[in-house]
C-alpha cells in the first residue's frame, strides 16, 4: 500500500474513533483541541511524568511513525519540568509542548487527553481506572502501564471501560511487556500447541532487594508525602505483589489460558518495617488454584542480601519449561531432553516493541490490541493474592470481584487526607492475618 493511502486510512481510523467516542459528528474538542490529526502526525499526550512515564514517552517517540508529543500532565510541577527537559533535549523535533500544554494538578489528565490521538497513562496505578475511563470516553487509543488498578472496584471499572474501548475499536496496550518479548512469545506458542502437555503446576518468582524510598520532607501534607512515596501505600501501588509481581502472575495465567478460581497464602513485614515503608508487606507467598485443579505457586519478596530470582517454571503432563526475561526460554520432555530453546540474546527490547506494534497499527488504521481485559484480570489475580496474605483466608475469584472496598481517598486535593494515616509515631497500620478484613 502506498504511503498516501496508509496516511488516509490512518486519518479515517482516528476520525472514526473520535466520532464513535461521543456518538456525535463533532464534539467540543474536534477543532480547538486537535481531537484527531489532519495530516499523518500521531499526537500523543503523556499522563504521568515520572521516570517510567518519561521512559514510555521516550519509547513512543522512538518508533518509526510520525509521532509528536503535544501535551503533558502530572500532579507535580518538578516532575513535569524534569520530564519535559529530558524529552525535549532528546527529541527536539518531536516534542511540541509549550507551557500552556503542560498541565499540573489532579485534573490535569483531562486537559492533556483532549489534545491527543493517543495517550500514555503512566501515573501511580491507583489513578489508572479513572484515567483510562476518561481516555476511552474521549475516543483515544491507549498505552497504559501495569498494574491497571489496586482494588476490586478499580478492576470492575477497567473491565467495563475495556468493553467500551472494544466497541469503539480503540487500540489498548498494557505494559505487561513479557507478552511482547520474543522468547516468551515463541515458548508460549509451543506450550499452547501442547509441547509439554496439560500444565498441572508451576512456580513464579519476583524476589529482589526492593525498590526506591522517598523520605518525608518538611512541610509536606500527608497527601503529598504519600504520592511522592507512592510505592508504599496500597491506594496508589497495591503492594509490590500487585505493582511488580503481576508480571510473573500474568505469565502463569497466560500459560494456563485461564485465571485462578481461588487463592490462599501468607505474607508479612519481616525486613522493611520502618515508617518509610508505609503499609505494605515485604514478602508474599501464595498458591493459585485453577478450575482444572492445577496449582501454581507464587513468591515475591523485598529482602536485601538474599537470593534474587525473577522467572517462571511450569510442569506439564508431557514435559516442563523455564521462562525468564533475561535468559533463554527452554522446554524439555519428561526424559529431560531439550525440545526447544529460544535465546534471549538478540531479542528486541519488549518495552520498545509494545510501542512499535501499537503505533504501527494506528498508523495503518488497524484495530489489533485489546490488552485491557487480560491486564485487568491478571492484576486482579495479584490483588486477590494481597487479600489472601493480609487476611489469612482463602479468597475466591467470584466473591472477591464483587468487593466494594475502594482504597481511593474521598477527595483528591493537597489538603485532603488519604484513608490511611500515620499514628503519633509516624507509623502506619499494617495488616495482621486473622484480624484483617479480606477486602481491605
Amino acid at each position: 500500500m502506498k504511503n498516501e493511502e496508509l496516511s488516509g486510512k490512518r486519518r479515517e481510523f482516528l476520525k472514526t474513533s473520535a466520532l464513535l467516542a461521543g456518538g456525535v459528528l463533532l464534539n467540543q474538542f474536534a477543532f480547538a483541541g486537535g481531537h484527531f490529526s489532519t495530516d499523518d502526525t500521531i499526537k500523543i499526550a503523556l499522563i504521568g511524568c515520572g521516570d517510567r512515564g518519561t521512559g514510555a514517552a521516550f519509547q513512543a517517540l522512538s518508533t518509526k511513525q510520525n509521532i509528536k508529543l503535544v501535551a503533558m500532565a502530572d500532579a507535580f510541577q518538578d516532575r513535569m519540568d524534569n520530564s519535559y527537559k529530558v524529552l525535549s533535549d532528546k527529541f527536539k523535533e518531536k516534542v511540541d509542548v509549550p507551557k500552556e500544554r503542560r498541565f499540573v494538578g489532579f485534573d490535569a489528565y483531562q486537559k492533556a487527553i483532549a489534545l491527543a490521538d493517543v495517550v500514555l497513562l503512566v501515573t501511580p496505578p491507583g489513578f489508572r481506572p479513572m484515567h483510562f475511563e476518561e481516555a476511552v470516553k474521549q475516543g483515544k487509543h491507549v498505552f497504559m502501564e501495569k498494574p491497571v488498578a489496586v482494588d476490586a472496584p478499580g478492576i470492575r471499572q477497567v473491565l467495563a471501560t475495556a468493553e467500551i474501548a472494544k466497541k469503539k475499536k480503540l487500540n489498548v496496550v498494557v505494559g505487561l511487556q513479557r507478552r511482547y518479548q520474543t522468547n516468551y512469545r515463541e515458548a508460549l506458542k509451543r506450550i499452547q500447541d501442547g509441547a509439554i502437555g496439560d500444565v498441572v503446576g508451576g512456580q513464579v518468582y519476583w524476589n529482589s532487594g526492593g525498590v526506591w524510598v522517598k523520605k518525608r520532607q518538611p512541610n509536606q501534607t500527608e497527601m503529598e508525602y504519600q504520592m511522592r512515596n507512592w510505592y508504599y501505600f496500597n491506594w496508589l501501588c497495591g503492594d509490590h505483589i500487585v505493582e511488580q509481581h503481576v508480571h510473573n502472575i500474568d505469565i502463569a495465567n497466560w500459560v494456563k489460558g485461564a485465571y485462578p478460581v481461588s487463592i490462599q497464602g501468607t505474607g508479612s513485614r519481616a525486613w522493611r518495617t520502618g515508617k518509610d515503608y508505609g503499609e505494605i508487606y515485604d514478602n508474599h507467598s501464595i498458591e493459585l488454584t485453577y478450575a482444572d485443579g492445577a496449582v501454581i505457586y507464587s513468591q515475591c519478596r523485598h529482602f536485601e542480601g538474599t537470593q534474587n530470582r525473577v522467572d517462571e517454571t511450569f510442569q506439564g503432563t508431557k514435559g516442563r519449561t523455564y521462562l525468564s526475561a533475561g535468559h533463554n526460554a527452554v522446554l524439555w520432555d519428561h526424559n529431560g531432553k531439550e525440545i526447544f530453546n529460544h535465546p534471549t540474546k538478540g531479542n528486541a527490547n519488549p518495552y520498545q516493541t509494545e510501542h512499535d506494534e501499537l503505533f504501527d497499527a494506528i498508523s495503518k488504521g488497524e484495530y489489533k490490541f485489546a490488552d485491557a481485559e487480560y491486564g485487568a484480570k491478571s492484576c486482579f489475580t495479584a490483588i486477590m493474592g494481597r487479600y489472601a496474605t493480609y487476611s489469612g483466608q482463602i479468597i475466591k475469584w467470584d466473591e472477591a470481584l464483587k468487593a466494594d472496598n475502594s482504597l481511593m481517598p474521598e477527595q483528591l486535593s493537597w489538603t485532603a487526607n488519604p484513608k490511611v494515616m500515620p499514628d503519633v509515631n509516624g507509623l502506619y497500620a499494617v495488616a495482621t492475618p486473622g484480624r484483617h478484613k479480606a477486602w481491605v
